[in-house]
């Protein structure tokens, strides 16, 4: 999609303060109070399912119905964000989950629901909330300039877990005072406020030179992103093994104040809150911790202090040892999660920062909705303790995985488009969809640079398949000693077009590397060729440019 210019991008023009930028402000307040709603509305499905009489594996599903959209439309939610308006998008997903709230508080209110349809609402608020994450995540570029990006996006997590937060403590607390279904109503009402706000932005938007990318294509060009692009690929598994353990301490926290402690609504509402109070501490000193500490050393900080509030958790059947617990669990939550969420933003470009968070929340949510559900028949079967303790187990677990793949480091790398790129004069008339395009480069290396050369390839290589290139081969002439050919495809002119304009300034060490290496310094020659099948012959002469397939008879 065209992006909108970022505030700030003139010199001297840059703020101090994300919040020192109105539309940020208010999108982040806005947002705020909508994260709000939506937890408090799960607190009131997890124990309106308990009212109804389900089984503990059915008041586990209730998270697993919220999560695993996620996991399922969260990739074409990422693909839309990126091609088309954001702002659009989040307005559409904030209005369907208006009208599915509003339905669910009528029917909770009427008597009319059942375990099963409860599901069903639940989904289809998970549903808009992945068709929402991505875009609203995504968005934070279009508002501030990328110098006060990384501050932009803690503060989005750091809300966004804090809602996460305390959001079913204060769930909790309506529950026991109003019911579940003031809780439905509550997510009605909280969702209006971004509504407003998004009927309001008119963001400037900068023309985009090149059409929208179907959404299969852009589907798995996001995919083909994050493969080529190891730090990213970390970030994806270890965000899926937090997230099947973490989810117990929001799956079976209902059956916490119930049978571990024996305690009701109102209990329910006191541990969700001390979640929330370690969730605030954890965010205030989430600051110091990553100017002190690396990116790994924060995440393993989190993990641990959530697996020892986890399995302290399972351990105790008084409400006053649990809560602190639970303190130490909202902590760690908010430390691993914003994280992550930082790692994925300050690794991607603009062009694909919503896929790959698509991509990273499918990994996460992924690992919560299996975790609810394997957790939740756990509990069913040997007790709500013995589920607690697998959850903590798999935490620490994913603490040994983090020695053999760490997180990488975050830095200020620049994503934004290499300029000096322009589109090549050509001597043959195509169309944008004409293809297959093949490219060869011609390098011409000296011997003893070879093993330097061969490198520096190795990562040329990664980076062309990232941004788009097929088939990428590298030969060795075998009547020139000194030539190397570059080889590879893509399937359409647009598509070359795209694969160049998707080289960021971060790759330039590699160009530059190249030259260094060439006989003299000179350019590499490039050519560029339309592949052609033999059966297909001119109809009259070269210059009509119309083509007939001599196989079938058909104008082409």
């Amino acid at each position: 999609m065209a992006e909108a210019m970022p505030h700030g991008d003139q010199p001297n023009a840059t703020p101090p303060s994300p919040f020192s930028i109105g539309i940020f402000r208010a999108v982040w307040i806005t947002t705020l109070l909508s994260n709000f709603g939506g937890l408090i509305q799960a607190v009131g499905a997890s124990w309106m399912m308990m009212s109804l009489g389900a089984p503990p594996k059915m008041v586990a599903m209730v998270q697993t119905s919220m999560t695993l959209p996620v996991m399922l439309l969260a990739l074409m939610a990422g693909a839309i964000a990126d091609n088309f308006n954001r702002r659009k998008v989040i307005l559409t997903a904030q209005s369907f989950m208006f009208v599915v709230s509003t339905t669910l508080a009528l029917f909770g209110w009427f008597g009319l629901l059942s375990p099963w349809l409860l599901l069903t609402f639940t989904f289809l608020i998970g549903c808009g909330s992945a068709l929402n994450s991505p875009a609203w995540q995504a968005s934070v570029g279009d508002m501030v300039p990328r110098s006060i990006l990384p501050s932009a996006i803690a503060f989005n997590s750091m809300g966004f877990n804090t809602a996460r937060s305390v959001g079913p403590a204060i769930g909790g607390l309506i529950v026991a005072a109003a019911g579940p279904v003031a809780a439905f109503l509550c997510n009605a009402v909280a969702v209006t406020g971004l509504i407003g706000v998004m009927l309001r932005w008119r963001p400037n938007i900068a023309p985009s030179p090149l059409p929208p990318e179907r959404l299969g294509t852009a589907m798995l060009a996001g995919v083909r992103y994050v493969a080529m692009s190891p730090s990213i690929r970390v970030i994806l598994l270890r965000a899926a093994l937090f997230g099947f353990g973490a989810t117990a301490s929001q799956a079976l926290l209902p059956l916490v104040a119930r049978d571990l402690v024996a305690g009701g609504p109102l209990t329910f509402g006191l541990l969700l809150g001390s979640f929330g109070g370690g969730a605030i501490l954890g965010a205030y000193f989430s600051r110091a911790l990553r100017q002190r500490l690396r990116t790994e050393a924060v995440a393993r900080v989190g993990t641990l202090l959530i697996a020892t509030g986890i399995a302290l958790t399972g351990s105790s059947r008084f409400l006053i040892l649990s809560m602190p617990c639970m303190a130490l669990v909202g902590a760690g939550w908010v430390l691993t999660l914003s994280t992550f969420n930082i790692s994925v933003q300050m690794a991607s470009p603009r062009w694909v920062v919503a896929r790959a968070l698509s991509l990273y929340q499918m990994a996460n949510f992924g690992g919560m909705a299996i975790g609810s559900w394997l957790l939740g028949l756990c509990a069913n079967h040997f007790g709500v303790s013995i589920a607690l303790y697998l959850a903590a187990a798999g935490l620490l677990a994913s603490l040994l995985v983090s020695l053999r793949w760490p997180l990488a480091q975050v830095n200020a790398a620049s994503l934004d488009p290499m300029k000096g790129w322009e589109t090549p004069e050509l001597a043959v008339d195509i169309q944008p969809r004409s293809g297959p395009i093949s490219v060869t480069i011609e390098h011409r290396i000296a011997e003893e640079n070879i093993l330097k050369f061969l490198a520096v390839m190795n990562e040329r290589r990664r980076v062309r398949l990232r941004d788009g290139a097929r088939h990428w081969t590298l030969l060795r002439d075998l009547g020139d000693r000194e030539l190397w050919i570059e080889r590879y495809s893509v399937p359409t002119w647009l598509d070359y077009v795209r694969h160049n304009q998707r080289r960021t300034v971060a790759d330039a060490p590699i160009t530059d590397g190249l030259h260094a290496l060439q006989i003299g310094g000179k350019e590499a020659a490039v050519h560029r060729a339309i592949e052609r099948q033999v059966s297909v012959l001119p109809s009259a002469s070269l210059e009509s440019h119309i083509w007939v397939d001599a196989t079938t008879n058909t104008t082409i």
